[in-house]
């Protein structure tokens, strides 16, 4: 069911606002994920819209104590199945604490990775995809994203920026695996986007970030209006 409109209380003329824009971002390592979000929030923000950026695993108080968990590697040693549950319960007190009130207030909410990545991450592990399924709909209930945008990289490339932008830092949990398992994630995504082209938008995340950016724009444009209500 979709939530109710909801009035700003600084509103004179309490005028009801409509449910706002969810708008994932999917992709592999290095992809350009976080960069991409933080260019299209500032161009949406310049159009006088509220935005919330937002992150998987993490984005709400809760969720970003699973984070240290889950990236720090230390729910590998559960197995496959228990690391997918951490990251449903990351997931629910995400959409719950952040994601869901935001929509409900009119924001676009632009969220680096949402549940299309424990499809391809915990789905590529061996976890079944019913039980993917059972934890999505307990997560998430209703919050769907409106469109789901895919940096395509080849998993050489994006490893090489991921490890220009850690520098010294060590690399998480996942940038730690090889170039294989990362190609195959990036088939796995693909694979979605093929399936639910209704939903996704898939781009060239080779190009330079300008033009990946005006992609991204173009694709919002097409798939969800002008925000704003301007071309």
């Amino acid at each position: 069911m979709t939530p109710p409109a909801r009035t700003r209380r600084d509103d004179p003329t309490r005028t009801p606002l409509a449910r706002g824009r969810f708008v994932t971002f999917e992709g592999g390592e290095g992809a350009g994920k976080s960069s991409q979000i933080t260019t299209l929030a500032e161009r949406l923000r310049g159009r006088g819209l509220e935005v919330v950026q937002t992150r998987e695993p993490g984005g709400s108080p809760g969720a970003e104590c699973v984070r240290h968990v889950l990236l720090g590697g230390a729910g590998e040693v559960f197995g496959p199945v228990a690391e997918a549950c951490l990251f449903a319960a990351a997931r629910a007190d995400h959409v719950d604490r952040t994601i869901r009130p935001a929509l409900r207030d009119g924001a676009w909410v632009l969220c680096d990775r949402f549940y299309d990545s424990s499809r391809v991450y915990q789905g590529g592990a061996g976890v079944k995809p019913e039980i993917l399924r059972l934890l999505e709909d307990v997560a998430v209930d209703d919050v769907r994203p409106d469109l789901t945008i895919l940096l395509d990289v080849p998993a050489e490339i994006g490893l090489a920026r991921a490890g220009v932008r850690r520098g010294n830092a060590a690399a998480d949990r996942f940038e730690r695996e090889g170039v294989e398992i990362h190609e195959g994630r990036r088939r796995a995504f693909l694979d979605l986007a093929r399936a639910e082209p209704a939903r996704f938008v898939v781009v060239d995340a080779t190009d330079v970030p300008p033009a990946v950016a005006s992609a991204i724009w173009q694709a919002v444009v097409d798939r969800l209006g002008p925000p704003g209500g301007e071309g």
